[in-house]
């Protein structure tokens, strides 16, 4: 019990998951979200601006490769979801969860329109009892800075008419070891009746949640999480080109280093950055921490390091084609493998092989691509001009036309031994060659 009797009329309805969930966003991060909901047995309504989307959705597909459609067809066939594009809905919602992306501007600040739009049309059918809680990932302070106006600009009050938290999302796309519900959910209220509405929520749906004092506190450890990763990242590439000076493998050098049981946590480096986190997260914390005249000399160094590596890739592999054939990148045919910005899925937000097609083609190279999981390039607003490419074929009479292939991803399911077998020359940034046991008379690692 609280001391509320709105937040405890909703407790009651969370334990009896009568309470219905409104997830806007049915995305990478929504759509999941939905699905655990839905599985945990309450209604989930699902808002997502995309009408073709929503229409696919509503016929039971994903529409994301790596989430099925058969728990979205399961969870319509129970009546326990629905999407929608209509916002006025947002009031049959007891619950609010809002998961928008939150991308940076051409300036590299954070650009928070879609929680802002989002969160205007919550209040156009806000009611008191409901709960609202923002998943996107956002500078410490969004919450009851940004949000928290625009709802009590309705006239109800935070923690007396309605609810409101801040639970960061923490999906690892593809990830088959760590889904939804087995990661713990953080969750930080306006106030200490919102924080128990809100854990009891996702205590419902996930297996464990950690309370945390404040929906501030709950946003910087979405970024703390982010920046760890962003810093070492940044340090393996870094020691990537140092021990490559010395002639060492640093892939090599990282198995070992794993070996010892404490003190070391294994990072491996890559050809840039990807995804909707660790690239943009980090500058977040950097525009905010302005507002407190403090610099952040090591995240912004290691955004410096990581955003450097696509160039030190083409690079490597104009080297590697002077050393073998005498020639650089100037007329050479280059096929990459793998435009998703991880393995195994079909997500190309930040992919670092953009960025390494456009500096190839700068250079007078001509470049195709080829991923299982990607047809053709999507929409984007940084590289729009290569919208709509699409993969080819890999196969060894493919390969017999170009003169280098660059692994930038390194699915599962590519035949790395053919490909190190029939291509002219490899550069692999993922040493996806080397683990799968593939001849490396031709590969370079970089």
């Amino acid at each position: 019990m609280t001391s509320n009797a709105l937040a405890d009329e909703l407790l009651s309805r969370i334990e009896a998951r009568s309470a219905r969930i409104g997830i806007v966003g049915l995305g990478y991060v929504g759509l999941p979200l939905a699905i655990a909901a839905a599985a945990a047995g309450f209604s989930v309504l699902g808002f997502d601006i995309n009408a073709a989307r929503v229409t696919l959705l509503n016929g039971g597909q994903s529409g994301i490769r790596h989430i099925p459609d058969a728990p979205i067809a399961a969870a319509i066939g129970a009546g326990r979801f629905e999407a929608s594009d209509d916002f006025t809905r947002l009031g049959e919602a007891d619950a609010v969860l809002i998961c928008v992306p939150t991308p940076l501007t051409r300036q590299r600040e954070p650009d928070l329109s879609f929680v802002v739009s989002s969160t205007h049309s919550v209040a156009a059918a806000l009611r008191p009892g409901q709960l609202v809680v923002l998943e996107s990932t956002t500078w410490p302070g969004t919450t009851t800075e940004v949000m928290k106006p625009i709802l009590e600009a309705t006239g109800l009050r935070s923690g007396t008419d309605v609810f409101l938290a801040f639970s960061p999302e923490r999906e690892d796309p593809g990830n088959a070891s760590f889904g939804t519900t087995a990661i713990p959910k953080v969750v930080g209220g306006d106030g200490p009746d919102a924080l128990a509405v809100a854990a009891a929520l996702y205590g419902a749906i996930v297996e464990r949640v950690v309370s945390v004092s404040s929906p501030a506190a709950a946003e910087a450890v979405k970024l703390t999480e982010n920046i760890f990763r962003s810093v070492n990242i940044a340090l393996v590439n870094e020691l990537k080109v140092i021990f490559d000076a010395m002639g060492i493998d640093v892939w090599e050098v990282i198995d070992a280093a794993k070996t010892k049981p404490f003190g070391f946590m294994p990072f491996y480096p890559g050809p840039g950055l990807g995804g909707h986190c660790i690239p943009i997260d980090p500058f977040y914390l950097t525009w905010k921490a302005r507002e407190y005249e403090i610099a952040t000399r090591f995240i912004e160094l290691a955004g410096e390091i990581n955003t450097a590596m696509p160039r030190h890739v083409v690079d490597r592999l104009a080297e590697a084609l002077d050393r073998r054939f005498r020639r650089g990148l100037n007329g050479s045919r280059i096929l990459l493998l793998g435009l998703a910005y991880k393995k195994n899925v079909d997500d190309t937000r930040e992919s670092a092989s953009l960025r390494l097609i456009e500096l190839l083609e700068e250079r007078g190279a001509s470049v195709d691509f080829h991923d299982p999981h990607v047809a053709a390039i999507p929409p984007t607003r940084e590289h729009a001009a290569l919208t709509g490419r699409r993969s080819v074929r890999l196969d060894p009479a493919t390969l017999a036309g170009y003169d280098a292939a660059l692994i930038a991803t390194d699915h599962d399911g590519v035949d790395y031994a053919m490909l190190a077998r029939e291509a002219r020359l490899v550069l692999d940034t993922r040493n996806a060659c080397a683990r799968n046991g593939a001849d490396m008379a031709k590969v370079v690692k970089a």
